[in-house]
């Protein structure tokens, strides 16, 4: 221990928080966790001899300041009481500097005294520098561990000192009123009755299983040392502190419960959640012992507090609630969490709480306020620093003052952000009390004009024509001898395309085909698909797309559903067509009748919000749905592609997406409305990458259009980086992967711009340009909406939701679909008023979540029916994608639930032999247990559905009988392994541990494993961190980690850590040694 024996006065347990901030303390060690740092100017004539002298009798005065940990060999820690330290004091003498050098040379120092940190095992755990300034300025530091002190005890101490220092300073007696020691308290709690704090607690928990998380950013919910700190604050004005105050007591409620209500409300929009928790710091002084408010220690706890967040619920009646939840937990604060913790369902290694509120109802600044010591004290700084993602402090006062402060979870605008909405929050509640929690308002006036009109300030009057055939037509009149389409061997100029249409829609008139009249069109990609397409718009009528590729089981429903007057097809596919009423045209057999049509361009009395087509996409009832889009809302999408893009005669465009996809629409016009050339794909081309290479560099292709998933197999061609012509590929359909983004910069030499749309909202509806350069970029953002469409994110109650927190993609502008053919119930659940518009216009609901950046860009998330919940845990199956997708030998993956297991399917790169074991010890380093995969299969290639999208449906069924395959209990079986598995069976005190279990699902907690840290540092020359141990949770990963670099196992002795009784009445202090386990850590 590095004590002499003779110096020991006392040691005892450590309380349920002294446990909690050890474990963090030697988890993060260099992190600066839980070091509090106090800073005053002092003003006036210092008599410093005496400052020191007054230090020092108190110090003298109370055991806790004269306190070590030790931990190491033994079973639980101990806190050691020395009879005598010696006091770190420090003096400088920076009278040269000038103020602003002095200013510089302080922030340098206060920095430096915090990187500092403390040996836990040597006492004191605090230290004193006095910095002179001028004759009569002093900067005082007295920096320590918050093992030592709560708030409460900081200021007792301090008040302690300035009387000490008064009297020494006039030559007097010092008088000061007789304590209680903290072992007291430590006696205390050892007597307490955890068996009826056990029954309240699970009662107060029950049905809790899933932590509230602030997803404002991506994390994955590990322990990571940093360095980083942010931190915000804000006062409230006199007059808004008064109003608070004055309505606190008009319902007879506290200061504490409306700031603990307004963070639970923001917990609950941040988080989506109405079931909330977060962590309340307590007093700890518990009423029953006598003298406890006087008594200097660490005496405060954290507890949960659970509330309930429904919107319908009145204000008044739910703080009330509140107040009576805070007086029924409060005689149980006593109780460890790490104890609250396993008495709840939330699944064992996941903290139960991510924020803590801190209420400090004691005056630092009053202890500090004197008088009679002829010194003026002024600034008074404190620093601190929690383990929590995020810490609220409250310091009630004339101004209420608020902090937050976050580690490396949240930056500074995020928690800036918050305190705004914190702010609006509480005044929300003063301006009528009357309100339900629905009503009361997150976001300032400036951030909702911001997310609802700024960021969708996307207005543009376009002034060409709002139809297709007509944009056609007058692009035909510019450039009628260019070469409008292509074709394997054949081609059509402008003049002609637009001929053959018209004859093709005048005849289709005489069919009865005009405005909202369907067509279906039943034909292979060729140059009668064009034609087809074009004369069904120009005939006034809107097209259906089918595919002939689908079953006939999807083609009867489509065709049944629908009900198209007339088909166009060709004569070799009528035999394949489901039977039918519809008339049907063959476009080749009965084109000499069409022929015979006119050639001038049809009228019809069509308008903009007539239908312009009608495409089926998949149904979550397993029956499809047709979309229908109006020519208003294609007609935008086309002309901003054309601002964006700006295709010239010189460009060809590659058509090769199914029909059948939105995507086509823009692929078969945008080049015919430009006067580019529309390269048409063979049948079944799309799904070879070799014969699009070559195609692309044959016909020079220009742009072109992939879907993630396909854009991954044709990178990998080998020819790929000949296609030298690309300017611009389009990516969309599916989350565009960051690795993808980066395999594609470095082998094509092309822009490449990631768009996001459903087809009910005319296939795009934002817009972004991939950058060759990451900037500290983790996704790909899908941007900002295109012109003429307003993107909204929104929580279940269609409240925009804050930058940075998920919320629902909705879908408003000229772009929104009418809704779906013959569904008038699904269309009025998916497409709803517009709330935030004056006119009669409608928001499309996507069900993909989105998160707005700082910037405004958007970033997508996923479907929020990709999202799981799995054994209490909330899973996010994107993120082992992402995690999965770092491993190197992996080319894709896709996750997904079966059976209530966690599957991954991998393609391995081209000659890679992939590991699962090795895999899964990376993982195990990356995310949580409960997000690893209990199954992997390996894939030669991820199945695609027609249009090139991942087919999860088509994925098959993990083989269970492939022992990596399986979750199956494997043994130890190397050495490393073999001195993990008996170590965790001593600690945890289970048998049959295998390499794959994880520590906290045996029962392990943060007591239990700083047991094992020392007992592994015992065994092993690696250099341990006790949060290595929980980055590698399983003894397979920790294995390879401790064998990573120093495979050789040290052969050292275990010493025992002995304490001698050195004093009289001393004599029971080994029985309490025996007894530490009783004491439980946070």
């Amino acid at each position: 221990m590095g004590v002499k024996n003779k110096n020991i006065e006392d040691f005892y347990p450590l309380s349920p928080m002294q446990q909690g901030i050890l474990f963090h303390s030697l988890a993060t060690p260099k992190s600066g966790v839980y070091f509090e740092q106090f800073s005053w100017n002092l003003q006036g004539k210092l008599n410093v001899t005496m400052f020191h002298r007054a230090w020092q009798y108190v110090v003298e005065r109370h055991a806790i300041l004269r306190t070590c940990f030790v931990w190491e060999g033994l079973k639980e820690p101990v806190q050691i009481v020395h009879r005598q330290v010696n006091l770190p004091w420090q003096e400088y003498d920076w009278q040269h500097l000038s103020p602003e050098a002095q200013q510089q040379e302080l922030e340098l120092f206060f920095q430096s005294d915090r990187s500092c940190g403390f040996n836990l095992k040597q006492a004191p755990l605090m230290r004193f520098t006095l910095i002179q300034l001028s004759p009569t300025a002093y900067n005082f530091t007295w920096s320590h561990h918050h093992l030592l002190l709560d708030g409460w005890s900081v200021a007792t101490v301090f008040q302690e000192v300035l009387a000490c220092y008064k009297a020494f300073n006039n030559e007097r007696q010092v008088y000061l009123e007789t304590i209680r020691p903290y072992r007291d308290y430590i006696v205390w709690l050892q007597q307490q009755n955890l068996s009826e704090a056990e029954t309240f607690w699970r009662q107060t928990l029950q049905g809790f299983t899933t932590p509230t998380q602030l997803s404002v950013s991506p994390g994955n919910g590990l322990l990571t040392p940093t360095d980083s700190y942010h931190e915000a604050e804000l006062k409230l004005s006199v007059a808004a502190t008064a109003a608070l105050k004055s309505l606190a007591k008009q319902y007879q409620l506290t200061l504490n419960t409306l700031v603990q209500g307004a963070w639970a409300l923001l917990l609950s929009r941040y988080s989506g959640q109405e079931d909330v928790i977060f962590g309340a710091v307590t007093s700890g002084r518990p009423p029953t012992l006598a003298q406890a408010e006087s008594m200097v220690g660490l005496f405060i706890n954290t507890v949960p507090i659970r509330v309930q967040v429904s919107p319908d619920t009145l204000l008044v009646p739910w703080l009330l609630k509140i107040k009576e939840q805070l007086i029924e937990a409060s005689e149980y604060e006593y109780c460890p969490l790490v104890k609250v913790q396993g008495w709840s369902e939330v699944p064992k290694g996941l903290s139960l709480f991510e924020s803590i509120v801190i209420f400090e109802n004691y005056a630092m600044d009053a202890s500090v306020r004197q008088r009679d010591i002829n010194l003026d004290i002024q600034d008074v700084h404190s620093f601190e620093k929690t383990n929590y993602p995020i810490a609220l402090t409250v310091i009630p006062g004339d101004e209420l003052w608020l902090k937050i402060t976050s580690g490396d979870r949240f930056d500074c605008d995020t928690i800036h952000r918050m305190l705004g909405h914190l702010q609006t929050l509480l005044e929300s509640m003063v301006k009528n009390p009357q309100q339900s929690l629905g009503e009361l308002s997150l976001l300032t006036e400036l951030e909702r004009h911001q997310l609802l009109v700024e960021w969708n300030n996307t207005q543009v009057k376009y002034s060409q024509p709002q139809y297709i055939h007509e944009l056609f037509a007058a692009q035909v009149e510019k450039t009628p001898d260019a070469v409008a389409v292509v074709f394997e061997n054949e081609q059509l100029t402008y003049r002609e395309l637009n001929t053959k249409a018209n004859q093709l829609a005048h005849y289709l008139q005489t069919c009865g085909v005009k405005p909202e009249v369907l067509v279906g069109i039943y034909v292979e990609r060729s140059l009668l698909m064009v034609i087809g397409l074009l004369a069904i718009l120009k005939a006034g009528g809107a097209y259906i797309p089918l595919d002939p590729s689908y079953p006939q089981e999807r083609l009867a429903y489509m065709l049944e559903d629908a009900q198209p007057r007339v088909l166009l097809t060709r004569q070799k596919l009528v035999a394949t067509l489901p039977h039918q009423p519809a008339q049907v045209i063959c476009l080749d057999s009965d084109w000499e009748l069409i022929s015979d049509r006119h050639s001038a361009n049809p009228v019809t009395q069509i308008t903009e919000d007539h239908l312009a087509y009608v495409i089926y996409t998949s149904g979550s009832t397993g029956k499809p749905k047709g979309a229908m889009n109006t020519h208003r809302g294609i007609c935008n999408r086309l002309l901003w592609m054309q601002d964006a893009y700006q295709l010239t005669a010189a460009d060809r465009v590659l058509q090769k997406t199914p029909f059948s996809f939105d995507v086509s629409v823009w692929e078969f016009f945008w080049p015919l409305i430009t006067g580019a050339r529309l390269v048409i794909a063979q049948p079944e081309g799309h799904k070879d990458p070799n014969y699009l290479v070559n195609l692309i560099i044959q016909q020079q292709i220009t742009t072109l259009h992939f879907v993630p998933s396909m854009l991954q197999v044709f990178l990998e061609a080998a020819a790929v980086e000949k296609c030298q012509s690309l300017v611009r590929v389009i990516a969309s359909g599916e989350a565009l992967p960051i690795e993808l983004q980066q395999r594609f910069f470095q082998r094509l030499d092309a822009q490449l711009h990631n768009l996001y749309g459903p087809t009910e909202a005319a296939v795009d509806v934002t817009f972004w340009q991939c950058q060759n350069h990451l900037n500290n970029q983790k996704t790909v953002p899908i941007g900002r909406p295109i012109a003429n469409i307003q993107v909204y994110l929104l929580d279940k109650y269609l409240h925009p939701v804050p930058v940075g927190v998920p919320g629902e993609v909705y879908i408003g502008g000229v772009g929104v679909g009418r809704g779906y053919l013959n569904r008038p119930e699904l269309t009025a659940e998916k497409f709803i008023p517009n709330p935030f518009s004056t006119t009669a216009s409608r928001l499309y609901k996507t069900g993909d979540l989105a998160r707005y950046l700082p910037n405004g860009e958007i970033e997508y998330i996923s479907r929020i029916d990709y999202q799981v919940k799995l054994r209490g845990f909330r899973i996010e199956l994107g993120e082992i994608e992402a995690a999965i997708a770092q491993y190197p030998g992996v080319r894709e993956t896709v996750v997904v639930v079966n059976a209530q297991r966690i599957v991954a399917y991998l393609v391995p790169q081209a000659a890679q032999t992939l590991s699962i074991s090795e895999l899964r010890s990376f993982l195990e380093s990356k995310l949580p247990s409960y997000m690893i995969p209990v199954a992997f299969v390996l894939l030669e290639a991820l199945p695609l559905n027609t249009n090139g999208k991942v087919d999860r449906r088509a994925l098959p069924a993990p083989d269970t009988n492939r022992p990596e395959l399986a979750d199956v209990y494997q043994p130890p079986q190397t050495e490393v392994e073999q001195t993990i598995a008996e170590i965790w069976q001593q600690v945890l005190q289970v048998e049959n541990v295998g390499i794959h279990d994880n520590f906290f699902e045996l029962g392990g907690h943060s007591l239990l494993l700083v047991q094992v840290h020392s007992k592994l540092r015992e065994k092993f020359t690696k250099d341990l961190a006790v949060l290595d141990l929980f980055r590698y949770p399983t003894i397979n990963s920790l294995a390879n980690y401790l064998t990573q670099v120093e495979p050789e196992k040290l052969t050292a002795e275990i010493s025992e850590i002995v304490i001698e009784k050195v004093a009289d009445g001393k004599a029971q202090q080994r029985k309490r040694l025996q007894k530490l386990k009783s004491i439980q850590n946070i």
